[in-house]
């Protein structure tokens, strides 16, 4: 069973048809959309401050999403990836995003929509993603911007494929 814990009095919540891996971790302030998938070995942690999850917003296996006390609330917007043992910490994500598999955001860093920051980058605080590019590297720079096909090619269908992923284990909700 996943560790689902209120912190000071406040419990998470959950949309309709959300798939939370059993050994997936979420405690305190936490809010979650529809459609949303934790998976294996994710972290999300509202002890500190508020987290925000959207709709179609998928944390896949080994992420940690967290954020600053008193200082830095993390919100995730709609339609979501966030790749493989990714660190999204006190930031906002806004619609439309992929995050590569590897790669840390940081506290007040805001990534605009339809937007893909490349595995291993490495955002830090406080910088401002522009809407439609790639970002990648260690510090995150601009690569290029982002073809609408991509767009879709790529953000919508990752997002899409996890509801698709999450429904074979319908047994597990």
């Amino acid at each position: 069973m996943p560790v689902i814990l209120p912190v000071k009095g406040v419990s998470p919540s959950f949309g309709k048809n959300v798939f939370i891996a059993p050994n997936a971790t979420i405690v305190g302030d936490v809010v979650i959309g529809d459609d949303c998938s934790i998976w294996f070995n994710a972290v999300v942690r509202g002890d500190v401050n508020s987290i925000r999850i959207g709709n179609k917003v998928n944390i896949q296996d080994g992420c940690i999403i967290h954020c600053t006390y008193q200082k830095a609330k993390t919100v995730i917007g709609n339609n979501v990836s966030i790749g493989h043992n990714a660190i999204v910490h006190g930031c906002t994500l806004y619609d439309d995003v992929l995050v590569g598999m590897g790669s840390i955001i940081m506290d007040g860093a805001e990534v605009g929509s339809n937007s893909i920051i490349a595995a291993g980058a490495v955002v830090l605080e406080n910088t401002k993603i522009e809407q439609g590019a790639i970002y990648g590297g260690v510090p995150a720079r601009k690569i290029k911007d982002i073809p609408q096909e991509l767009i879709q090619g790529e953000i919508a269908r990752i997002a899409n494929n996890y509801i698709l992923y999450a429904s074979w284990y319908e047994d597990a909700r």
